[in-house]
């Protein structure tokens, strides 16, 4: 069914459903507190009524300024939670006789109202898209109110289901998709900024370039995370080489690497909602049957914890196999590099090499995990660490993240699910043996 058509159909439901409930003769949803129309929206029955009540609290909602969607996330916390009446009863019945009937009412008496709620103001007209927004306020909220995570652990267990991989679909993108689309590619780009539109275009329409998107129906012009890629003769070692506007185009049919060079989440209020990992598999296999030629999937990744890591150890040093000295050489300021000679900045680069090293195999989180955000993703989607850049990335932001330093992850299709088994349940940083024979001895 086109869309737009159900759409249309929607709010026109959404519109009977007003007049039905009297929300138009009473001016709208606004002459009823938002607390009264959401009990209103759980206590109803009937679809258009629902609706209208649902499109109602979304606009009230929409309305509200910083303390007031404050005010709206405490109501959700305090009045729209689990019955705990409902929930004590179905304990007691459990304890009495545990069979699969008390199961399933002990399941559903700890269940959030709030979770029923979200439910039924998804049925609005846009309710989707509106509720994306709502979490990402929440998130704002809970740095004030830590407490609020328990609402913030109900979207996150709805939206796991709603924006589940069997509900996405993959778009290519190119320089004829809808400007409204492109805009965006252009606003939510959050690796490599795209200077303008001249830009773009020299990221799409080469014959060896390729971009895709996944989108949700409910979302339909918005894209939830995509994925920029060069085709290339081998594996990319800096970024400058990927958006050169120099380079020689390249055939795609002669390519021999598809490098993922910018993967960028579009909606913030679906941080922590995993459908990433899709996409790299998915993009990769298209194009291996569009590119049959393709053998090599690679990224070129950045490493956006690496400069700050690297400070917290120049302040305590010990730990990584380098002399105080050469801490202190590699803490000097980025802007001082230009005053070092050819051999300076040799035994400079051949440091942070060994330093990328230590930073991407060894170190660790607290709590056992290894620290770069960006190595996680894809170690947990099954790459192997393939190669260390140094001097990838000579841009300001790349030399304030990471002295500089970019790193290949490669996706063997082949190995993918073995390498994923190896990190997630042993944290192991499967890593080719190149980046290995970078990290020094513990005694040198």
């Amino acid at each position: 069914m086109d869309m737009a058509f159900l759409g249309d159909l929607l709010t026109s439901v959404a519109d009977r459903g007003r007049a039905l409930i009297g929300l138009e003769r009473l001016g709208g949803g606004r002459s009823r507190s938002l607390d009264r129309l959401c009990e209103d929206l759980l206590s109803g029955r009937g679809e258009a009524s629902g609706m209208a009540l649902a499109q109602a609290v979304l606009e009230q909602w929409d309305g509200l300024g910083r303390a007031g969607r404050l005010d709206f996330f405490r109501l959700l916390k305090d009045r729209f939670g689990p019955s705990h009446e409902r929930l004590a009863i179905a304990v007691e019945r459990y304890r009495d006789a545990p069979d699969a009937a008390a199961v399933a009412e002990l399941h559903l008496s700890s269940e959030p109202l709030r979770q029923e709620l979200f439910r039924r103001l998804n049925l609005a007209p846009g309710g989707t898209h509106v509720l994306v927004r709502m979490r990402e306020a929440l998130f704002e909220a809970l740095a004030e109110e830590p407490e609020l995570a328990v609402v913030d652990a109900d979207f996150r267990h709805l939206f796991g289901s709603w924006f589940n991989r069997g509900f996405l679909v993959l778009r290519r993108i190119d320089w004829h998709t809808p400007a409204n689309v492109l805009e965006k590619i252009i606003r939510y780009e959050a690796v490599h900024e795209i200077q303008g539109w001249d830009d773009l275009r020299r990221r799409l329409e080469p014959a060896d370039r390729r971009c895709f998107a996944f989108f949700h129906p409910q979302l339909i012009d918005e894209p939830l995370i995509f994925v920029e890629v060069a085709l290339t003769g081998a594996v990319p070692r800096s970024i400058g080489e990927v958006l050169s506007g120099e380079r020689e185009v390249l055939p795609a049919q002669k390519a021999q690497t598809a490098a993922f060079y910018s993967i960028s989440n579009c909606q913030e209020g679906l941080r922590g909602i995993s459908f990433g990992n899709f996409l790299i598999k998915q993009v990769a296999e298209d194009l291996k049957r569009e590119l049959p030629g393709l053998d090599t999937f690679v990224t070129l990744s950045p490493v956006p914890g690496f400069a700050r890591w690297l400070a917290g150890i120049v302040a305590e040093p010990g730990e990584p196999p380098l002399s105080n000295e050469e801490l202190s050489e590699l803490a000097r300021p980025v802007g001082e590099t230009i005053t070092l000679d050819e051999a300076e900045k040799a035994r400079r680069d051949k440091l942070l090499g060994q330093m990328a090293a230590h930073y991407l195999l060894r170190a660790r989180t607290s709590s056992g995990r290894v620290i770069d955000p960006v190595a996680r993703f894809h170690l947990g989607n099954g790459a192997r660490l393939e190669r260390i850049n140094v001097g990838g990335n000579m841009s300001a932001r790349g030399l304030r993240e990471s002295y500089g330093v970019m790193v290949n992850y490669r996706y063997d299709l082949d190995e993918i699910e073995v390498n994923h088994e190896a990190f997630a349940s042993r944290d192991t940083v499967v890593a080719s043996s190149a980046v290995r024979k970078l990290l020094r001895p513990a005694s040198a």
